[in-house]
């Protein structure tokens, strides 16, 4: 008995051993756990301290303490106590003297386990207004050829024939409780007008529709083009008036990184017509003769071109370019861009990008591409983004030797139209296709909307996270 009974308790000893150690470690790989997330919340508290930081210190990339990183920090639990520390390396991208984005990386852990780490990165940003496929300050019609990828805006109203693929929005109301917008005949309604809500028409994408909201307060996102002259002079390429030798420079973008210069001499016109005015005037864009000034490189560290008068651009980016047209030295004059040939990038990967802002319009002259492809985000501060009315026949017709312009057959964009006025590529005469392009594509650039070409304007003046990432 005695034997027998010493055999069990060997056996129920080794058992209770096993036991204790298994248990042991399952409570040591259930600390393990619970330490291994506490490290990735603290790390992530890391992110959420510096966006506070930001906001408060937007353009303070050294946590306040006027020296580099990594700046460490301990972490409080709510219940009490201290529980842990992230340790942050901030990195900002710079262009022109702004910040557009910053890097954070924060590693986080607790004092219990100082050697187990989780790393989580943020991309923090202003969103900009590459965002929108269109933002708009004016009532607007979107044929039913259109095809629009990226959400569209507008502070009018919006008579939606195209096919949408994202959301459409205005600040106009619905009726009730209105008052809506008064939709006239140049939007297809009767010739007396008619009221009509904030959106509407035979699009497909109704479902994507939303109206009202608030107002996109226009005068905010546009340049400040007396800004960006100066950064242009002390950081970038400023290109003064062509008078008294020309009326213009034709800009040639290349794809190493620099630009043909010409000085415009003299224009030819022709008749054409906007949408709004109703008024045929001369459209003198029709470059004549011209002189090569050289080819310059475009700074590394700040992409932008100010140019003191009109511009003709076109040609192949590489990199993140502005391109800015205004006269700041006579009042009440407003200078034009005119897109005279397609504008293509050297990669889609992102890293290329361009933005053209004109001080009045921006506009696809007469002679352009049949098959016309634009890249970059266009801002037409004062003025209207589009192609005007251009005739082979009737009593302002273009000169026979441009009929063939008239018509043009496809229209693709990829990026950004801002306008203050209506917009248009596509023009009909009593019912039938009868100028501009015959099809038109818009699509937003996502890559864009995080990382602009310097000096883009934000459609928000808060930073916001646009990039999450854990480090493994």
């Amino acid at each position: 008995m005695t034997l027998m009974a010493l055999v069990f308790m060997v056996v129920f000893g080794m058992i209770m051993m096993s036991l204790t150690s298994f248990i042991f470690v399952q409570n040591s790989l259930q600390r393990g756990r619970e330490n291994r997330e506490i490290a990735l919340q603290v790390a992530e508290a890391g992110l959420d301290y510096y966006r506070w930081f930001l906001a408060h210190y937007p353009d303070d990339l050294q946590d306040g303490t006027g020296v580099p990183g990594p700046y460490v920090h301990s972490y409080n639990d709510p219940e009490g106590g201290t529980i842990g520390q992230f340790s942050l390396d901030v990195q900002g991208t710079k262009m022109c003297g702004d910040v557009t984005t910053i890097e954070i990386t924060s590693t986080g852990s607790t004092f219990e386990n100082p050697s187990l780490t989780r790393i989580v990165s943020g991309r923090y940003a202003r969103p900009s207004i590459a965002e929108f496929a269109y933002v708009l300050d004016s009532n607007v019609w979107a044929g039913p050829d259109r095809q629009i990828h990226g959400p569209y805006h507008s502070n009018g109203g919006i008579r939606m024939d195209g096919t949408n693929y994202s959301s459409v929005t205005t600040s106009i109301a619905d009726i009730p409780p209105g008052p809506g917008w008064f939709c006239t005949s140049s939007f297809g309604c009767s010739a007396a007008g008619q009221w009509k809500p904030g959106i509407f028409g035979a699009g497909t994408g109704s479902a994507l529709w939303n109206f009202p909201i608030p107002s996109v307060n226009f005068a905010g996102i546009t340049t400040d083009l007396v800004n960006m002259k100066a950064r242009a002079v002390s950081n970038g390429v400023y290109i003064g008036p062509a008078a008294p030798l020309g009326v213009g420079y034709r800009l040639v973008l290349k794809n190493n990184r620099t630009y043909d210069l010409y000085r415009v001499n003299t224009t030819s016109w022709v008749w054409g017509k906007h949408i709004d005015d109703n008024v045929w005037h001369h459209d003198d864009h029709v470059i004549t003769s011209e002189t090569f000034l050289g080819n310059t490189p475009i700074p590394a560290n700040c992409g932008l071109i100010f140019v003191e008068d009109d511009v003709w651009l076109q040609g192949v980016v590489k990199g993140k370019v502005t391109v800015a047209s205004a006269d700041t030295i006579n009042a009440g004059v407003n200078t034009t861009i005119v897109l005279n040939n397609n504008i293509t990038y050297t990669t889609i990967d992102g890293s290329d990008g361009l933005t053209a802002v004109a001080e009045a319009s921006v506009f696809i002259p007469l002679i352009s591409p049949n098959d016309m492809l634009l890249n970059g985000v266009f801002i037409a501060q004062k003025g209207y983004y589009g192609r005007n009315l251009y005739l082979s026949g009737g009593s302002n017709p273009v000169p026979a030797a441009y009929n063939s312009y008239v018509l043009r057959n496809s229209l693709t964009t990829n990026g950004t139209i801002v306008s203050a006025g209506r917009v248009g590529e596509k023009w009909t005469c009593g019912g039938s296709y009868c100028s501009g392009y015959n099809t038109r594509t818009n699509s937003y650039d996502r890559n864009l909307a995080s990382d602009p070409p310097p000096l883009t304007p934000y459609s928000s003046t808060e930073y916001e996270f646009i990039e999450w990432r854990e480090d493994k």
